[in-house]
């Protein structure tokens, strides 16, 4: 496997690898790198359908990259993903895959469609005192201390950053800033998270600096992700013969390790509550997803709350990947991500509306018509007075093709799960959907004498609990999260957001698929490259573009200048600790 860019081998279709008639594939998990996964092994790996087998514990596939109505429940989305222009594996992908809305064309071509003749951007990023902008104006509001901490962090190699904590590089002088608060709202960053990956976001989407305070830098799907990205695959991969198997958990998987060679031997699955053995040769090939960020998730209703599954290590991926982990070293370590569930845990809500009381007092904030069938809020609005910092987001409507017409049904989260609210005077955590939706409604403006009767008779809303949501983001280190393909792995791959990609990030459509195509066209030796993480981090005049936009107009020598000689010397003085260092030595230039 290697990595290309440019359209001469976008454009190429690999020829078939030597063989792979004689070869099959077992896939664990129906997520979007599973999925994705699969589609690689049709389309460019050129093996035949019926010898993929895929195995899902739900009794629906989809994993994170849900959207459904649930019966007893309502309309239930967990999350929402938001999608750019190089999320290069992702489009490569999509390129492929047959639209079910569009006859003819690709879901790549409907979405590019959709995004140009409806452009994504917000006209208010933040709210406060009752649904009144909060006056953050696109600025980021850094000074030249937070300016200094965020090129410091910029300029740190990876693996001086390995276990480190966001709070060891930044202080209340930068999360004061309009910046962090775009930041941690946009990507459900916390203060304790990953110093490590927060210099991978800043490094893989400098591009997007501008476009953060309007989401002008982001793409949506036109319904849920579920029905506009995952129906289309599994219909692909169905058409060409591949086999699913649902409310089937892969319960272990044997591996047979020495440090030259790694093998999977056999796959335990329990089907129908008895635990079968299918043993595999070295031409049968096995792919697992690692740690899933909604396992143990739970749904509460508009009048019961949901019940929090707390025992950390807990729920069937992370037990799974205990159990592979134990047998090597290079299989990772899961308890450094799934170990401390008070801070991987988050709580989101599905609210839908049900006629029209509530809707003008979103339009009032979006200022567009929520039911005009075109971006709505254009992303997150973040209420920056909440205790909870909530933030919540309608995108185009219908959410979902089943929805009523006079219905929207948007999405609110929480990032602060343990502080009582500012109109419930309890943590989110412990509430119903009507007391989410009356938090919701007192924070949009909604008049008190009104908000019992609007959470309670003209919305529905259903909270949704996830104790792992942003295991990702917890610090690591080198080996924490083992490699896409193993040293000396012969017939396995591992995937999704706790596997070993170079330069890209977790949280992201993109990093699912990209684990996919990596460990699909390793182990089959497809002769075409993976496309690279899009270089704009090397790009001078994305550099220059993205300083200017940062300092909110400001020139760079006017902020820098009084830090700029103390930096040169901590860079002189360690010249072989930063990355420019690192990139010369690279090429061979020192």
């Amino acid at each position: 496997m290697y990595y290309s860019n440019g359209n001469y081998e976008a454009f190429a279709h690999p020829e078939k690898p030597e063989g792979i008639e004689k070869k099959s594939a077992y896939i664990v998990g129906t997520g979007l790198a599973g999925l994705s996964a699969a589609c690689f092994l049709v389309r460019d790996a050129q093996m035949p359908g019926s010898h993929i087998h895929i195995f899902e514990s739900d009794p629906v596939p989809g994993g994170a990259c849900d959207g459904a109505f649930v019966e007893k429940f309502g309309f239930v989305c967990r999350g929402g993903r938001e999608m750019e222009n190089h999320f290069e594996c992702l489009w490569d992908l999509f390129r492929s895959i047959p639209s079910i809305e569009t006859p003819g064309v690709s879901v790549l071509d409907e979405y590019y469609w959709l995004n140009k003749h409806d452009p994504n951007f917000s006209l208010e990023r933040a709210i406060m005192s009752g649904g009144e902008s909060a006056h953050t104006d696109g600025k980021f509001d850094i000074t030249p201390g937070a300016a200094t901490q965020i090129l410091k962090i910029f300029m740190t190699p990876d693996r001086e950053l390995e276990d480190k904590k966001i709070t060891d590089y930044f202080d209340d002088e930068f999360f004061n800033s309009n910046f962090w608060l775009y930041w941690q709202t946009m990507f459900a960053f916390q203060k304790w998270h990953s110093a490590l990956e927060m210099k991978l976001y800043i490094h893989r989407f400098i591009h997007h600096i501008g476009g953060l305070p309007d989401f002008k830098a982001l793409k949506f799907t036109k319904f849920n992700q579920y029905e506009s990205l995952i129906l289309p695959l599994i219909k692909y991969l169905e058409s060409n013969g591949v086999s699913f198997e649902y409310n089937t958990a892969v319960t272990n998987i044997i591996f047979e390790t020495s440090p030259e060679k790694k093998v999977a031997k056999q796959i335990l699955v329990l089907r129908n509550g008895k635990e079968e053995t299918i043993n595999l040769t070295e031409d049968d090939y096995v792919f697992v997803t690692l740690g899933s960020n909604v396992d143990n998730a739970t749904l509460g209703t508009n009048t019961t709350a949901p019940q929090i599954k707390d025992i950390p290590g807990s729920g069937r991926s992370w037990e799974l990947w205990r159990k592979i982990a134990a047998q090597d070293p290079s299989f990772g370590h899961p308890e450094k991500f799934c170990g401390n569930i008070h801070d991987t845990l988050w709580e989101s809500a599905t609210v839908t509306t049900l006629d029209d009381k509530i809707p003008p007092y979103v339009e009032k904030i979006c200022k567009r018509d929520p039911f005009s069938g075109k971006v709505v809020t254009g992303g997150i609005i973040t209420i920056k007075d909440s205790s909870w910092l909530m933030s919540f987001t309608f995108n185009r409507q219908p959410h979902f093709k089943q929805q009523k017409k006079d219905q929207l049904c948007g999405w609110i989260y929480a990032l602060n799960c343990d502080v009582p609210g500012d109109y419930i005077k309890k943590p989110i955590k412990e509430c119903t959907g009507i007391e989410i939706c009356e938090e919701w409604l007192y924070h949009i403006g909604v008049p008190e004498d009104k908000i019992a009767d609007y959470a309670t008779n003209h919305a529905n809303t259903v909270p949704c609990i996830m104790p792992y949501v942003t295991t990702y983001f917890m610090p690591r280190a080198a080996g924490d999260r083992p490699k896409v393909v193993p040293d000396g792995a012969v017939n396995f791959g591992f995937l999704g957001e706790h596997v070993e990609t170079p330069r890209d990030t977790v949280f992201t459509t993109e990093y699912a698929v990209r684990t996919g195509m990596e460990a699909v066209y390793t182990l089959m030796n497809v002769d075409r490259g993976v496309p690279e993480v899009f270089a704009s981090v090397y790009d001078v005049r994305v550099l220059l573009e993205s300083t200017v936009k940062l300092l909110d107009g400001r020139k760079p020598l006017e902020v820098f200048l009084p830090v700029l000689l103390p930096i040169l010397a901590t860079v002189k003085d360690k010249a072989e600790n930063n990355v420019v260092t690192d990139l010369l030595k690279k090429y061979n230039m020192i």
